[in-house]
Order: structure tokens, then C-alpha cells, then sequence
């Protein structure tokens, strides 16, 4: 059975990604959670994962003597070991555009990933008015968001993004949150999609874990000095 290592379920939006993917392809592997306590060289968490994956990050999958690290590729390895599953489309230029979306973002998205970190506990909309007046790279990474789920849901027919979950479904799990987390405007039936992830099988067990962790790291809240304020 293969092995994840993640990181916090709250924080770690690259964890959440082949973990829900795992989970909802109902598809059985170990969880070992390798909690953050910080990023430094000499960290429990830098010592725990530096000896399973070069790199010193999560997520890593280790499937027998096999260690696949990045969430897309190990995305990819997962779709091409349970082939059954049909986690890509299955039309070529279906699949191709899956494959796009979730290159762009793999590599892109940096305002809102930069200024809306993945905090599933919190609820910040007034951090998230904030923002949204301030950061003009904000608003157009959520306009790039709706314009590209609004052109797949119209030609696929939801309910997911290419019809029926998919890898880029668990690509963009973890923007639900943030969009949740800090209530960025977002027309309806983009709210609607959002809440149809969020009530993934797979995305509610994330989510129901991430919220039973009760870990507060300094480190990763920017806009609070405590989980009460």
C-alpha cells in the first residue's frame, strides 16, 4: 500500500491535493502526517521528511521503493497506476485542458496564494475585504478563477469542472477554501461549485480533520495572533 506523507491538514494546501484525490478515487494508501513546527534546516519537520525526499517538502508518495514527490506528478502517477479510476478526462482534448488548468495552477495564482494562505479553521472576511480592495493581482487571479470555471462547468455540464471529479477537481480543493476562508466575492454559481467540492466525501474528510488538528503555528497566520482572535 503506498505511503503519503503530508503536512498540516489547516495549512497545507499541496497536501491536500493527492490526498483528496487518494481519498475520493477511493483508492487505499498511509497517511503519515509530518507536522509542521518550522521551516528551518534543523526543524523536526526538515529532519522527519528530509531523509524520504530531497527536496524537504510535502507531499510525497512512496509507493514500494518508488518516492514520487510534487503533487503533480504525483497526480499523474496515481492516474496512470488506477487507470480504472479515469481520473483524467477521457477525451484527448479534455484531458489536454485538465492538464492545463492544473499547470497554471501548479506555477501560477501567486497573489492569491501569497496574500490568502490556506487556513481552513479560520473565517477572515474582513481580512478578505482587505485584501480584496488592496491587492489588484487578488482580483484578477479570482476573475481568471471564474472565467475558467464558468467556461468548463457551461461545456461539460458540471457538476465538477470536467463533468465528473477529476485531478483538477482536487487541484483547485484547496481555492475553495482559501476563497471560503477569506468570503472573496464570487458570482453564484461559482459559490455553488465550491460548495459541491467542499462536500466531496474526500474534501469533508480533509476538512473535518484539518478542523480536529487545533494547531496553532505562528508561522503560517499572517493576519492573527491567536486561533480565537
Amino acid at each position: 500500500m503506498p505511503k503519503l506523507y503530508i503536512g498540516n491538514k489547516n495549512y497545507s494546501s499541496w497536501s491536500m491535493r493527492p490526498w483528496v484525490l487518494l481519498r475520493q478515487a477511493g483508492i487505499p494508501f498511509d497517511e503519515v502526517m509530518v507536522r509542521f513546527d518550522s521551516f528551518d534546516a534543523d526543524s523536526e519537520f526538515k529532519r522527519a521528511i528530509g531523509p524520504v525526499n530531497p527536496t524537504g517538502k510535502v507531499p510525497v508518495l512512496v509507493d514500494g521503493d518508488l518516492v514520487v514527490w510534487d503533487t503533480l506528478a504525483i497526480a499523474e502517477y496515481v492516474a496512470e497506476t488506477w487507470s480504472d479510476r479515469q481520473l483524467w478526462p477521457a477525451d484527448p482534448r479534455a484531458r489536454a485542458r485538465a492538464r492545463s488548468i492544473c499547470a497554471e495552477m501548479h506555477s501560477g495564482f501567486t497573489a492569491l496564494r501569497g496574500n490568502c494562505p490556506m487556513n481552513i479553521e479560520a473565517s477572515l472576511p474582513d481580512t478578505g475585504a482587505l485584501i480584496w480592495r488592496d491587492k489588484a493581482g487578488v482580483r484578477a487571479d479570482v476573475q481568471r478563477l471564474v472565467d475558467m470555471w464558468s467556461a468548463l462547468l457551461q461545456e461539460h455540464g458540471g457538476p465538477m469542472l470536467f463533468g465528473q471529479f477529476s485531478v483538477a477537481d482536487a487541484y483547485f480543493a484547496p481555492v475553495c477554501m482559501r476563497l471560503a476562508t477569506y468570503a472573496l466575492p464570487v458570482p453564484p454559481h461559482i459559490a455553488a461549485y465550491m460548495d459541491r467540492v467542499r462536500a466531496l466525501p474526500g474534501v469533508k474528510a480533509w476538512i473535518d480533520e484539518a478542523l480536529a488538528e487545533k494547531d496553532f503555528l505562528d508561522f503560517e497566520e499572517p493576519y492573527r495572533l491567536s486561533a480565537a482572535g
